[in-house]
């Protein structure tokens, strides 16, 4: 169902609501990414329409909900109140729309997940491609970012559910979904490459090259259990530059197996002693008040990770 075919509707008994809905999307698509031009873009709207959308809920409203300056599209503290509750009203408008679809037998919808890289890189692709093809009616949108991004849209409802790493510091639902082992990585002209594990007592005195706290506390973590303050060189955001960091001699790092899928021939990866591991889940403000979709979804990433084949996936759930 395209929202915006109802800015051209008329003489519709319910014609105030639906432009309603068309403007608090408009309004929900400028926020999420912060221009009118790839807001106007992504909507098939022109610009002009876009600016007049905005204009007309701050005239309605009688206040401004967005900021326009050289570094870009803001939200004001007023926009930023009302935000959550338009989120919310096109959240159970999606849900409406796809329930009368289930009813009538149709499977329609959009999933807005929020995700890290190892997770899409590793599962989405192939998740998404056979969904698709049993839903090919049911559009999924992606948000990619850190831990603290993830937890924020989730919040804010800019996602329908994210992957994290558990535990989540905030009040969320969460469904665990795998136990991915934390490993250790070295050159490999590093001493130590000779041994098949390696303890935290032998990484002390190594110079680690950390992910950035935002993309993963679990190092962090493992570190305290062992009581071990890691001798920081370097702290990266991207797994990959980490990766390469090691491969050129400038340390050692710590990182978790779905990460460890293509490392150069001249980088080592040793079991670390202990069970050490982060736990990846799923988290939403309320598993039961999502849509249909995404409950279908939800089901699908469980079954599809169950399973030891693809073949044997059940998808009539």
């Amino acid at each position: 169902m395209n929202v915006f075919k109802v800015i051209v509707e008329k003489n519709s008994c319910n014609g105030v609501i639906k432009m309603s809905l068309a403007k608090f999307e408009i309004f929900s698509t400028v926020v999420e990414l912060g221009s009118l031009t790839e807001a106007s873009v992504k909507l098939g709207l022109t610009q002009s329409a876009v600016s007049h959308a905005l204009a007309s809920l701050e005239s309605e409203w009688g206040f401004s909900i967005l900021s326009r300056g050289r570094s870009g599209i803001h939200l004001t503290s007023n926009g930023e109140l009302v935000l959550q509750y338009i989120r919310e009203i096109l959240k159970w408008n999606e849900q409406m729309v796809q329930q009368i679809a289930n009813i009538n037998g149709l499977e329609v919808g959009t999933i807005r997940i929020g995700t890290f890289s190892s997770v899409s890189i590793q599962w989405l692709p192939e998740i998404m491609n056979y969904f698709n093809e049993y839903y090919p009616s049911i559009e999924i949108k992606l948000l990619e970012g850190d831990y603290n991004e993830i937890e924020h849209w989730i919040s804010s409802g800019a996602v329908d559910f994210g992957f994290l790493s558990l535990p989540t510091l905030k009040s969320f639902e969460v469904i665990p979904l795998k136990k991915d082992r934390m490993l250790c990585i070295l050159p490999d002209k590093h001493p130590l490459t000779q041994l098949s594990e390696i303890n935290f007592e032998q990484i002390k005195g190594e110079m680690l090259i950390m992910p950035k706290k935002s993309c993963d506390n679990d190092v962090r973590r493992i570190c305290k259990e062992n009581n071990m303050i890691p001798n920081v060189k370097f702290e990266l955001a991207d797994d990959q530059a980490i990766i390469s960091m090691v491969q050129n001699g400038m340390g050692i790092s710590i990182l978790p197996e779905m990460v460890l899928y293509r490392v150069p021939d001249n980088v080592r990866i040793l079991s670390l002693e202990g069970d050490h591991y982060r736990s990846i889940g799923i988290a939403a403000t309320s598993f039961k008040n999502v849509s249909p979709a995404v409950k279908k979804f939800i089901t699908y990433i469980q079954s599809w990770l169950n399973e030891s084949t693809q073949d044997n996936i059940n998808f009539s759930q």
